[in-house]
């Protein structure tokens, strides 16, 4: 995908591609390097280049990113007498043999500005200055290393740390957030750099879909540029998927969608692409005069601004208004403008305005989803079954790979896998203090995932949600005289990937682990914390790959009683891939959470059984005025987290594909199918004198729904006409000039629709409502 999204995003304005380089991709294990495929990083930054635009590397090497770990690869942790992000040597020798191995790759490719390449700026660390307090000295000490290191490796383009108020020299300090207008580097001589424009927020398994309006984001890139900014990235432009165990949190989900301006599949995210490529191309129009002018500013008052950029009889204008409530009315050279609440108009000759970032003159488009039309999915999707075999020795033999006095962090693992089993035994008798008729066992975890056996059957499961690092699982259990063999299995969900000492939040079980017995009003406590406890990691399905076609388990399925709702549960079926072009979603109705497969391809964890929270939505419009947070517009309530999976075109093949899932909770496969998407209807929008451009993206208009010329209420799928409107038939005049083509343009004046005889206080619209 990355030639098609790297060109959408040229086409959509932008001149730079920034990426994070993610160590744990490419040091899976201690100096064992993988950049094959998708971790092709020279690929990347040459295709970059190939589009004739700009990169800017940040090497962190932690970052972030929602992605498991931060980036960071745990067999860090496990490393004696480390402390990460600290004046630390261990971590330290670690952190500058990465970053110089990036470096020295991209040097050998002659891929930084200063040999002619693409890459104009580097980043080293990110957003240390969130969480630096929390370090102190070694804290300090550390960011003056980073610094220092990162000097020392002579890539002829500035350093960059975002979220650093004191960043030392020669690094530049840039911002991150919703908005960075107000944003000032520690040095005086540098340049206003907005590292990240939140274009919307991720998910996380219950909660709702975060929404921020095209206005908002162009607001705030706008009251950017217009108080000095030099250079700002979004954050995210196409945020995609989270394929594989790349998912941090814990609890992110698989879809890192982000409401970015190409969508999670790489279509178009209307209105707020279009709107925001309409920005990007008139303030590149003014890109000398806002590189050189001189500035004048002007405060009109009640949150209104004015500046000016002027050069060689040159000059551009922007007015801002941040008013949350009152549209505001400028006065400049003795000509009016009407400046909407919480809007910015700017006028490129400083006369005519060209651009308001409340007024959208773009189409939305409401996608649609189709049926397989290869095949009758889900009927024609014939299922094999196995389970996940060897069980018996952990849930009743409690035959682990190592055995220890103590319960571990499941990083120890190294995070080669969600799945751990914690085993220990029980001796207990009838003559045992803790022996009653009310006895229960109590779990400590860390916020993961636990599944609980006792004596090889299943006792209960528990998990929680995003920002939730521990809960307390206790369940009633009846034992038997003798030895009771204790099976804990810990599924983790992504492991901590922010906040300070991020690294060392535990995972899996923390313990203590207890049986409780109950006698009137005594309770009795058996710790079983420091017992032999034995560890295996993994499960055998996983260890051995039978989700691809070689594998050599790969015949050992079973194709007769297939079961439903049965815990770690494998299924197999074959299918054909999806027809046409358009991009593709797996449909998981109907089972619990696990794992999923296309042809060996992970598309990543899948939980459509986790409903999101049933408050919290609005069946009201998205008032894009005010600050934006990450709750302002959420939709999904009471639905599940997320239903649909993308599977990328690249995962299929011709002829026969497999689909592979491993179910860890329970689920019913025989409701899962393909999916294609596609703009299903399209709303166009312009204001009066503005052109109101219709596109299906390759297929023709079929109908018109609804058109209006004048005072439109009500959001794309429900318009309806307000208090004036043009008085020819706009619906008319649209299918006329538009049915039947793929592309169509009207201009939205009174010429066309006749007078609408509304009030000044409204700002004319021509709305129209088709179908692709």
């Amino acid at each position: 995908m990355w030639p098609d999204l790297i060109k959408k995003a040229k086409d959509g304005g932008l001149n730079a591609i920034e990426t994070y380089v993610f160590w744990n991709a490419h040091e899976p294990l201690r100096r064992q390097y993988d950049f094959s495929g998708n971790n092709d990083l020279i690929r990347f930054i040459q295709t970059v280049k190939d589009e004739g635009l700009y990169a800017i590397l940040r090497i962190g090497p932690y970052v972030c990113a929602e992605w498991n770990y931060g980036g960071f690869p745990v067999w860090l942790h496990n490393m004696p007498g480390i402390e990460m992000r600290s004046a630390n040597n261990v971590f330290m020798n670690e952190m500058q043999n990465f970053t110089s191995l990036i470096v020295d790759m991209m040097k050998k490719e002659s891929l930084f500005a200063s040999q002619g390449g693409p890459i104009i700026l580097a980043q080293i660390e990110n957003e240390y200055g969130n969480v630096i307090s929390s370090y102190g000295d070694v804290g300090k000490a550390y960011i003056n290393w980073c610094a220092s290191m990162a000097k020392s490796l002579d890539i002829g383009v500035p350093w960059i740390m975002c979220q650093e108020d004191d960043a030392p020299e020669p690094m530049l300090n840039t911002c991150n957030g919703y908005y960075c207008d107000q944003f000032t580097p520690n040095n005086p001589n540098t340049p206003k750099i907005w590292t990240e424009n939140w274009t919307g927020w991720f998910k996380n398994w219950g909660g709702l879909d975060p929404k921020r309006t095209a206005e908002d984001v162009a607001f705030a890139v706008a009251r950017f540029y217009q108080n000095g900014g030099s250079l700002q990235n979004y954050y995210m432009y196409h945020g995609g998927t989270n394929f594989g165990r790349t998912a941090g949190g814990p609890y992110i989900t698989t879809t890192y969608d982000y409401d970015a301006p190409l969508n999670e599949y790489g279509s178009l995210n209307q209105p707020k692409y279009g709107h925001l490529t309409q920005l990007h191309n008139i303030l590149r129009s003014m890109e000398r005069t806002l590189t050189y002018g001189n500035v004048t500013s002007t405060d009109y008052g009640n949150s209104v601004f004015g500046t000016v950029y002027s050069i060689d009889n040159t000059s551009s204008c922007f007015f801002g208004n941040a008013n949350v409530t009152s549209d505001a009315t400028v006065n400049y050279q003795g000509v009016d403008y009407n400046i909407p609440a919480w809007s910015v108009s700017i006028l490129p000759d400083c006369k005519t305005e060209v651009y308001n970032t409340a007024r959208v003159n773009i189409q939305t488009n409401l996608m649609v989803k189709e049926s397989n039309q290869a095949e009758d999915e889900p009927a024609s999707l014939k299922w094999s079954w196995r389970p996940e075999i060897n069980l018996e020795q952990t849930l009743v033999q409690g035959k682990g790979q190592v055995s220890t006095s103590m319960i571990v962090d499941q990083k120890v693992t190294n995070d080669v896998s969600d799945y751990l089993w914690y085993m220990t035994s029980l001796n207990v008798d009838k003559d045992d203090p803790i022996w009653t008729d009310d006895m229960s066992i109590r779990v400590n975890a860390t916020g993961h995932i636990l599944h609980a056996y006792v004596n090889g059957e299943y006792l209960d499961s528990q998990w929680a949600t995003y920002g939730i690092f521990n809960y307390v699982f206790e369940k009633k259990v009846k034992l038997n005289p003798g030895k009771n063999q204790i099976t804990l299995l810990s599924a983790t969900v992504g492991l901590q990937n922010y906040g300070p000492k991020f690294d060392v939040v535990q995972s899996g079980i923390s313990g203590p682990v207890e049986i409780i017995g109950r006698k009137g009003d005594e309770t009795i406590i058996k710790d079983l914390s420091l017992h032999k406890w034995s560890y295996k990691t993994g499960l055998h399905g996983l260890d051995n790959k039978i989700y691809n076609s070689d594998s050599k388990f790969s015949a050992q399925w079973n194709s007769d009683n297939l079961p439903l709702n049965k815990m770690l549960t494998w299924y197999k079926t074959t299918f054909k891939a999806p027809l046409g072009e358009d991009p593709v979603a797996l449909d998981m109705q109907g089972l619990g959470k696990g794992l999923a497969w296309v042809n060996g391809n992970s598309i990543g964890r899948y939980w459509p059984s986790y409903m999101a929270q049933e408050d919290g939505c609005s069946t009201e419009a998205c008032d894009y005025r005010g600050s934006y947070y990450s709750s302002k517009c959420d939709t999904n309530c009471g639905q599940p987290t997320q239903r649909w999976y993308h599977v990328p075109r690249s995962f299929f093949q011709d002829g026969v594909n497999e689909l592979v899932l491993f179910e860890e909770f329970g689920g019913n496969p025989t409701l899962v199918n393909f999916q294609t998407l596609r703009v299903g209807t399209v709303c166009g929008s312009a204001y009066e004198n503005k052109d109101m451009e219709l596109s299906c993206q390759g297929r023709p208009i079929s109908a018109i729904k609804f058109a209006s010329f004048g005072d439109v209420q009500g959001t794309c799928g429900s318009y309806y006409k307000g208090t004036c409107a043009g008085q020819n038939d706009a619906l008319s005049i649209i299918q006329n000039a538009c049915v039947g083509k793929e592309t169509c343009t009207v201009s939205a004046t009174e010429s066309t629709f006749g007078a609408a005889n509304c009030t000044e206080d409204i700002s004319k619209r021509l709305i129209v409502e088709a179908v692709c």
